[in-house]
């Protein structure tokens, strides 16, 4: 029998393995753009970001870059802004560490801005918790 080499299921994305993030070159901020930094992956498409304006923004993964460019905490990425909401903004390009260096480096981003470093907890978030009374109970096991 002959081997399956049509286009249903998995076939079609097992084809080439290009890297386009060699061919691409940097991308600045225009108008109505910010750079951000991911805070926290919320599910379905959105996450939470940081943007180096100052403003915390809820932001949506636009449909070309689901399921193909993977998002993760601490990453760097540039947001369109919304006209008419202020608090929400959706993805338009995720930089790896390399291009996000070289953003820093010419002054797109600020000198506090992290890059691959995934500091998850901000300052102040460590759960310090404090047991009082470790293993001084006075039940008496043999009435259960």
């Amino acid at each position: 029998m002959p081997k399956n080499k049509g286009k249903g299921g998995k076939n079609r994305r097992r084809g080439k393995n290009e890297n386009e993030c060699e061919k691409r070159e940097l991308v600045f901020k225009e108008n109505g753009q910010e750079y951000a930094q991911v805070i926290k992956m919320l599910g379905n498409g959105r996450l939470e970001a940081m943007c180096f304006d100052g403003v915390k923004r809820l932001c949506h993964i636009r449909g070309k870059l689901r399921k193909k460019v993977w998002i993760n905490i601490s990453d760097i990425i540039l947001v369109g802004l919304r006209d008419y909401q202020d608090n929400k903004a959706d993805v338009i390009l995720k930089y790896n560490a390399d291009k996000a260096r070289s953003l820093k480096a010419y002054g797109e981003l600020p000198e506090h801005a992290k890059i691959n470093e995934t500091d998850t907890f901000g300052p102040g978030d460590d759960d310090e918790i404090q047991f009082d009374d470790i293993g001084d109970y006075d039940e008496d096991t043999d009435d259960i």
